[in-house]
């Protein structure tokens, strides 16, 4: 009967991640709830994976992460990146795909992903390349780099512990880097042969949503008689009767800079406001509107200025609505636009649920934007400016990057030591603070990771993962090794464009192990291949954070990502499947 209830809740999971109700971290606490309260595993069971090896590491990892970040050693790199990447195309294609590699192999590749696209749109602006020739090659070329190391990816690090857990030898942390770096040659040719050919020649989303959103502007004054007046702009009319946005304030020849839903209107008052077509229209017939004929573009207000942001991955602001997070009175900005996945919505923009990787325009002070970053609620695309470089900082930081790497890869204790360590050192030689290093965890991440954890566990502990791999030993069981390895690696790849990476990799590393066991192999190269294609996964702007974060900045459509991403999947399953049994025998 557990069994049952266990594919059932698997099957319930697969159908809320593809829907996409609720987010994925949500979907995943979902999964180990149903699993918890059906009695398939018992509480200590199904919330072990918050104290699972991979857990903590990945948690460690952020917080070195992040002091790399505010070291600024990666910035102090970003002058040169630039420079070359300004020569032409082809540089500008090398450098930007070769530094996301680099840096994603050491680095939470979602976080590098998010400095490199403010630089890359830098270099857009002051050449003639367009940004949807550029963003997609970069986050391909991070899922690369991230397979080169244990550390590169959260799912290099949940199969490692995995397979520990199940009495395996942990993979090391270079132990797989040849046929990833194999992997990346031929990744890295495909792109820059692909590239300039597949990619599409498309302006940059900032200006068609800043002339879209322009249009449904307009400045109007409040006159004698108007029923706005000494109301709350919350309540007035002109939100209620005419969804307008206040956008600017002025009374009587001076600015009123704080402005949000409980600010009170006054007679005379002249205000800036969004407004589309039709509401504007019926504006113009009442008397107590008085619309300015020779209205002045928001452009001329020094204080307040035009930015185009990015909602990263782990952002708080995903997965509600605008008027949900009070994001007006909050922050103090305007969201004048939004580009969610190829729409451009510049209407009712308060009411859109949004997502990691959505674009928005925002109209507000430096000062404000400033605290939206320093939040990491958004990643600011409209200017680049480089963090300063803090030698007392960064000497420290990289030596204990360069001890965290070395211990594990030395076999002096494993990466779940050497990460918690250097996570400490981190905070104790106040590199960062403990209130920082708390911020820079990912927690979303986290509480995904311990969600999907449960499937790999219910399975286990049904046997459900022994049942699946006799099935496929059953039908696959007279062919070569070399063949089912393959076999794995395409459903693999294919699963991850309906599920997370990590609920890929949670439930395709039990089932491995146990086909491994049936087979009489080393499980080696099947977890290799596990690995290799929940993190290689090209076909769709969902199927890995960093491809969702390129779809709006660079312009994107759904069929961009099939036109490049997926001769370049089928290539990478095809040279997987020999390059992995030369390095890894059965």
């Amino acid at each position: 009967m557990t069994l049952y209830l266990t594919f059932a809740i698997i099957a319930i999971g697969i159908i809320l991640f593809i829907k996409d109700y609720f987010t994925i971290d949500t979907t995943s606490i979902i999964i180990m709830s149903l699993f918890i309260v059906s009695g398939v595993l018992n509480p200590e069971e199904g919330f072990a994976g918050f104290n699972h090896p991979a857990t903590i590491t990945l948690g460690c990892m952020f917080v070195i992460s992040a002091a790399i970040f505010k070291s600024g050693l990666i910035d102090g790199l970003s002058s040169k990146i630039i420079r070359v990447a300004k020569i032409n195309y082809l540089f500008a294609l090398i450098i930007f795909c070769l530094s996301a590699a680099v840096f994603s192999a050491f680095i939470n590749d979602t976080a590098v992903v998010a400095l490199l696209i403010p630089m890359a749109l830098l270099v857009c602006r002051e050449t003639d390349i367009q940004p949807s020739r550029l963003l997609i090659p970069i986050s391909f070329s991070a899922l690369f780099g991230g397979t080169c190391t244990l550390i590169g990816t959260s799912t290099n690090i949940l199969v490692s512990s995995y397979a520990k857990k199940s009495g395996l030898e942990p993979l090391g942390m270079f132990e797989f880097s040849l046929p990833a770096l194999c992997l990346f040659t031929i990744g890295m040719t495909y792109l820059l042969i692909a590239s300039p050919l597949l990619l599409p020649k498309r302006k940059s989303a900032k200006n068609s949503l800043t002339k879209q959103a322009e249009k449904y502007i307009a400045e109007i004054e409040l006159v004698e008689n108007n029923p706005d007046i000494d109301k709350k702009i919350g309540n007035s009319s002109l939100n209620q009767d005419f969804s307008a946005q206040v956008l600017m304030l002025k009374r009587k020849h001076h600015r009123v800079y704080e402005i949000n839903e409980e600010t009170i209107l006054r007679k005379d008052d002249v205000l800036k406001v969004m407004i589309n077509p039709q509401h504007l229209a019926k504006l113009k017939q009442n008397a107590t509107y008085k619309l300015d004929g020779d209205e002045q573009l928001i452009h001329d207000d020094a204080d307040k200025k035009i930015y185009e942001v990015m909602i990263p991955y782990g952002s708080s602001l995903s997965g509600k609505s605008l008027q949900q997070l009070n994001f007006r009175n909050i922050y103090y900005a305007s969201v004048l636009a939004i580009r969610h996945r190829k729409e451009m919505i510049t209407r009712e923009v308060s009411k859109i649920i949004l997502r990691e990787g959505d674009m928005l325009l925002l109209y507000t002070s430096d000062e404000s934007l400033q605290k939206l970053v320093s939040k990491k609620l958004v990643v600011t695309l409209s200017k680049y400016k480089a963090k300063k470089f803090n030698l007392k900082k960064a000497i420290p930081t990289l030596l204990i990057l360069i001890g965290v790497i070395l211990a594990a890869a030395l076999n002096i204790t494993s990466i779940l030591i050497s990460a918690l360590v250097g996570a400490l050192l981190i905070v104790t030689t106040t590199i960062l603070k403990p209130k920082e290093a708390y911020e820079a965890i990912e927690w979303k991440v986290i509480f995904m990771m311990a969600g999907v954890l449960s499937m790999g566990a219910a399975l286990e502990k049904t046997g459900g993962s022994d049942l699946i791999s006799e099935l496929i030993y059953d039908s696959m069981g007279s062919f070569d090794p070399r063949i089912t390895l393959s076999l794995i690696f395409l459903v693999t790849f294919l699963s991850t464009n309906v599920l997370s990476s990590k609920a890929a990799a949670a439930l395709m590393t039990p089932i491995v192990i146990s086909l491994a066991a049936a087979m009489q192999v080393n499980s080696k190269p099947f977890l290799i291949a596990v690995m290799f294609a929940c993190s290689l996964t090209f076909m769709t702007p969902v199927s890995y954070p960093t491809n969702t974060m390129v779809y709006a900045p660079g312009n994107y459509k759904f069929k961009d990502y099939l036109k490049i991403g997926t001769p370049l999947n089928f290539i990478i399953w095809v040279a997987a499947s020999f390059i992995i049994p030369l390095f890894f025998p059965f």
